[in-house]
């Protein structure tokens, strides 16, 4: 059985900077992928970030471009997401995601989120 556990998420005034650690645990395939979707109260849930096993192709939400950057050890089973420049409209429940498969990232796996929240 696969688990996904995110930490680092906080209070943090705007502008400021927050970093979000992600773990994995259980059996999982080689090569997986591993990001980060979110989802703000009353609107969907959003793709922030992803980054490939080897680390070769890492790919950022529009608005978060710039501004966030995404990471991984893989001999820590870890994923990593630095948040700067934080903004009111990164308040959101922060989802770790993990997928196996080859195609677009969609997320196979999934934690339980941590919140983040900005105040202006």
């Amino acid at each position: 059985q696969v688990q996904v556990l995110e930490s680092g998420g906080g209070l943090v005034q705007a502008g400021g900077s927050l970093r979000l650690s992600c773990v994995v645990s259980g059996r999982m395939f080689a090569h997986y992928k591993m990001g980060w979707f979110r989802q703000a109260p009353g609107k969907d849930r959003e793709f922030v970030s992803y980054i490939t096993w080897s680390g070769g192709s890492i790919d950022y939400a529009d608005s978060v471009k710039g501004r966030f950057t995404i990471s991984r050890d893989n001999a820590k089973k870890s994923v990593y997401l630095q948040m700067n420049s934080l903004k009111p409209a990164d308040t959101a429940l922060y989802y770790c995601a993990v997928d196996s498969r080859p195609d677009r990232f969609r997320g196979e796996y999934w934690g339980q989120g941590t919140q983040v929240t900005v105040s202006s």
